[in-house]
């Protein structure tokens, strides 16, 4: 698999491990050598804290990391702009922006907010608005409990209508005693059309930087780099 120099990552649904799947992946790449910068088109929960980019940075180590805007509230971009009274950029911004990071770097990760299709500016643009710009690449991460096949497949659907390539899934927040409802998910989910890059164990925020760093590799064993 040659791994582009762009990579979206979008999720099924607010909360199923985008960060910590974009920080392995950063962990795994920054750790073959290569540079390494990080976009987080919109942020929201600053007024709690959150701060995704932050956190990438802390368990990947070494990587380039920047926010395009920082809003307050912990609710969809659109509403915490309104709420704190701010214009949000364009998709077409945010994709300027990542191009000149990938003009000095290897690789550009970009973790949007939510799922697919929230709306990252007052024009509608999404997500899948910013892929299509930049003729990049996504990696799904999806939630291995209920409910995952079919926001799973909805998504993929969604990336497929839109003509968008899609280097695999990602499952976040795997149960250290995964029950029987995780591994069948988990074998259906194999046996997609899109591959299965890994799993990222449930509490991995929790670990030492550098045992997070020394173990995404094992956890996206289906990643060819």
């Amino acid at each position: 698999m040659n791994l582009p120099a762009i990579i979206l990552v979008t999720g099924t649904d607010t909360g199923v491990g985008k960060t910590m799947a974009t920080a392995a992946l950063a962990a795994v790449l920054s750790g073959t050598g290569r540079s390494v910068a990080v976009y987080k088109p919109c942020q929201s929960g600053a007024a709690d804290g959150d701060s995704d980019a932050a956190e990438i940075v802390r368990l990947a180590g070494a990587v380039t990391a920047e926010t395009g805007a920082v809003l307050q509230q912990p609710l969809a971009p659109v509403a915490a702009a309104a709420v704190d009274g701010v214009q949000l950029p364009g998709i077409a911004v945010h994709a300027e922006k990542i191009r000149e990071l990938a003009a000095c770097h290897d690789h550009v990760l970009v973790e949007g907010a939510g799922g697919l299709l929230v709306e990252l500016d007052s024009g509608r643009g999404t997500l899948a608005g910013l892929g299509a710009l930049l003729a990049a690449a996504f990696v799904l991460v999806s939630r291995p409990g209920l409910g995952t096949l079919n926001h799973t497949a909805l998504t993929l659907e969604a990336l497929a209508a839109r003509g968008l390539n899609v280097l695999g899934l990602v499952l976040g927040s795997w149960p250290t005693d995964p029950e029987f409802l995780h591994q069948s998910n988990r074998e259906v989910l194999t046996s997609l059309p899109v591959p299965l890059l890994g799993a990222i164990p449930d509490q991995a925020s929790q670990l030492p930087p550098a045992r997070f760093r020394a173990d995404a590799g094992g956890w996206l064993n289906g990643l060819t780099v």
